[in-house]
């Protein structure tokens, strides 16, 4: 197994367990015990998902329950799992996850064309913390 991006030896994994999974209709390998963003790593796979405002690209910033921006959709049909962090699901053998916010595919999202105009679009509220940008508040 070739993978560019992992360290040749240490860790939680079980190197003598390959696994298989499939992210984005694309099939790779890894090892018991990792998580899925551990071997989307792995894999050279650093762009996961789309932001849902601008569609901007999102990947893999931290390792544990914080990640905000690699969010997935397990499985297909009945049995799928919308918003999934990448850095919560153990890999088991024959995983199915998509990244969320992009249609067709991620590479070609037809929104994407929003973030060439992110920068003229000005800050607005932020629903996270009820603050306004600090120009539209009332000076005390």
């Amino acid at each position: 197994m070739s993978q560019k991006d992992r360290l040749p030896n240490g860790g939680r994994i079980n190197r003598a367990l390959p696994l298989t999974f499939t992210f984005n209709g694309r099939q790779y390998q890894s090892y018991q015990g990792d998580t899925l963003a551990s071997a989307l790593l792995a894999n050279g796979l650093h762009f996961v998902a789309r932001s849902w405002k601008y569609h901007r690209p999102r990947g893999i910033v931290t390792a544990g329950v914080e990640e905000p921006n690699a969010v997935v959709q397990l499985e297909t049909g009945a049995y799928t799992v919308p918003n999934a962090r990448a850095t919560e699901v153990e890999l088991y053998q024959g995983l199915v996850a998509n990244s969320v916010n992009a249609k067709p595919s991620i590479e070609k999202d037809r929104m994407a064309v929003n973030q060439k105009i992110a920068r003229f679009i000005p800050a607005g509220f932020y629903y996270k913390t009820f603050m306004w940008p600090r120009k539209f508040c009332a000076e005390i």
